[in-house]
């Protein structure tokens, strides 16, 4: 018998409702519904991704197995596949795609203390994207090669963080590098990104808006070398000059001088040259900084891992598209509860896992995570990827 409040309810009332009812009259979400709401759509699919559900059938499944707590879960409406099915494919996704960024505002905010190292106080941010492969059969409009469908997740991440702040879900077939023209350049900041962002005018666009780039050197540019300035050896720096574009049509498009940094990794010798408009930083910095790249990888990995998003509840663009912005704002729902329950001792896995077995009992939600045990537990995971544990 039901005796207290649900602990799925007490992980929504750290949702804002205000801005969700807001968004929702803005898309005419609720028009002309009957039965399941944005709202309570949310609710299904956040309690899928919580409680790693494999399909819709699963999730209704779930659902109506504890009826009688639909009520107290914030749930209204009759919870059926087809009425599931039918919400995903026609309610506006960028419902949940404006919402989630409501939540990710939110969680900068919480993680704003947090900087990437005591010479740097501006933004760090890290930009890549990855591959989700689809069916061809089950999602035509994903075109991607021959016999294979896919679709691009861009992401820019804040860093150390790891809360995403840009993410952008595209067709697999056109280049990286075009997102970064819808990208929001802030000044100040620092954006670092791999090879494959490389393109000169993109660059200078960067360098324009008064914000800072690091990303490797690509072998066929051609940079010609005005000044060399002193190196720290002892730190695997090889050499730290000043390069301007030596091609014709490259300077056009980047006609102001860039810094170049060869470092050499003491871990395992490998030689890497960095290109940045960042004169100021020690050479050292900026190797740390293209290396803090990395996260971005574990946050990829970690997503594909622990959320619900490499198979998909649905099969046109418009649902795919709802269940990835609603696993997002699941994680960063997951990361503010992290923070406003003082839970900084334990990785986002380990809360996941205690969320999905407790979701539907009537514990209180800071005391699930106050067990010593659980704590030793978190610690002792070495197989596991941790965004938060850096």
């Amino acid at each position: 018998m039901y005796s207290g409040r649900l602990v799925f309810s007490q992980v929504m009332d750290h949702l804002p409702y205000k801005p969700f009812t807001r968004i929702v009259e803005k898309y005419s979400g609720n028009y002309r519904v009957r039965k399941l709401t944005c709202r309570s759509q949310f609710y299904c699919m956040a309690f899928g991704q919580l409680t790693y559900r494999n399909s819709l059938r699963d999730i209704v499944t779930s659902l109506r197995a504890h009826r009688s707590k639909l009520y107290h879960m914030g749930i209204r409406g009759g919870v059926s596949r087809n009425n599931l099915s039918n919400a995903n494919m026609q309610r506006d996704w960028r419902i949940y795609a404006e919402f989630a960024q409501v939540l990710i505002n939110i969680a900068r905010k919480l993680y704003a203390d947090e900087q990437f190292c005591n010479e740097i106080k501006e933004p760090v941010y890290a930009l890549d994207s990855t591959t989700i492969s689809l069916s061809l059969s089950l999602f035509p409009w994903a075109e991607f090669r021959e016999s294979r469908g896919a679709i691009k997740l861009h992401t820019l991440i804040e860093l150390p963080s790891s809360i995403p702040t840009f993410i952008d879900i595209t067709e697999a077939k056109p280049h990286d590098v075009n997102v970064l023209d819808r990208l929001f350049i802030e000044p100040g900041a620092y954006y670092i990104m791999d090879k494959g962002y490389m393109d000169f005018a993109r660059l200078y666009r960067i360098t324009t808006s008064g914000a800072f780039f690091v990303t490797k050197v690509k072998r066929n540019i051609k940079l010609k070398r005005r000044y060399s300035h002193q190196r720290d050896s002892s730190a695997g720096i090889l050499s730290d000059q000043t390069v301007v574009a030596e091609q014709e049509y490259s300077f056009v498009n980047y006609p102001a001088p860039l810094r170049r940094v060869r470092f050499r990794d003491p871990m395992d010798g490998r030689v890497f040259a960095f290109l940045t408009n960042n004169f100021d930083l020690p050479a050292i910095t900026i190797a740390d900084l293209y290396k803090a790249r990395w996260q971005i990888e574990l946050f990829f990995k970690w997503i594909k891992q622990h959320l619900r998003i490499k198979s998909f509840w649905g099969h046109t663009m418009n649902a795919v598209k709802t269940q990835i912005w609603i696993a997002v704002s699941v994680y960063v729902l997951v990361a503010i509860i992290r923070k406003r329950l003082d839970l900084e001792h334990l990785t986002l896995y380990s809360i996941l896992q205690v969320l999905s077995v407790s979701t539907l009992s009537d514990d209180v939600l800071p005391q699930l995570f106050k067990d010593s045990e659980l704590q030793l537990a978190d610690y002792n995971i070495t197989n596991q990827l941790s965004l938060f544990d850096l």
